[in-house]
């Protein structure tokens, strides 16, 4: 600190009296030396932005633009390869389902045709053994009825030998009985 002092005594002491100093921008003593190497500064800082700096700068955009677009392009043109798979997968997957109702409509009517003809072939089964149980009802019942015939006349005949005591005659029991039975 105290060398501050002392030199700040030592500037005031080789200025003249009265006289401060002044900043340099603006003493006007020295305005057209300040701006001849202002004008020479910026002279020489444009001619080689211009030549150097802005050529390199604009190529680099220049290349970034055209990257740009043909990036743009491909995916453009990749876009349109997708929709086009895209597309051909949904028609492949159309057709496929068309496929597919289609057979099955084919089966379930090939099924359906088959359950018919083994439903039918079942039912002509059921409908032979059926008349065949028919014709054998029917043969038990005329082997029963004549059956029935003599042991009604027979049962008639012990009612009576009961009921009476003695013994009657066959052939007239058995003339009673078919009139009962109405053959």
């Amino acid at each position: 600190m105290a060398q501050a002092a002392a030199q700040t005594t030592s500037a005031q002491e080789h200025a003249p009296a009265g006289e401060h100093e002044r900043f340099p921008p603006f003493d006007s003593t020295s305005f057209a030396s300040q701006i001849f190497w202002l004008a020479l500064t910026f002279v020489i800082l444009y001619a080689v932005m211009s030549r150097v700096a802005l050529p390199r700068i604009g190529s680099i955009l220049e290349d970034r633009r055209r990257r740009i677009d043909g990036d743009l392009q491909e995916a453009q043109r990749l876009k349109g390869d997708a929709d086009a798979t895209l597309a051909a997968h949904e028609k492949t997957l159309g057709d496929a389902r068309a496929r597919a109702q289609t057979l099955a409509s084919e089966t379930r009517t090939k099924a359906s045709a088959a359950v018919e003809a083994k439903r039918k072939e079942v039912d002509a089964k059921l409908a032979m053994r059926i008349a065949e149980a028919e014709k054998g009802i029917a043969a038990t019942r005329a082997v029963a009825m004549g059956h029935v015939h003599g042991i009604a006349t027979d049962a008639a005949a012990a009612i009576m030998e009961r009921l009476t005591g003695k013994q009657t005659a066959g052939p007239e029991i058995a003339a009673a009985v078919d009139r009962v039975l109405k053959r």
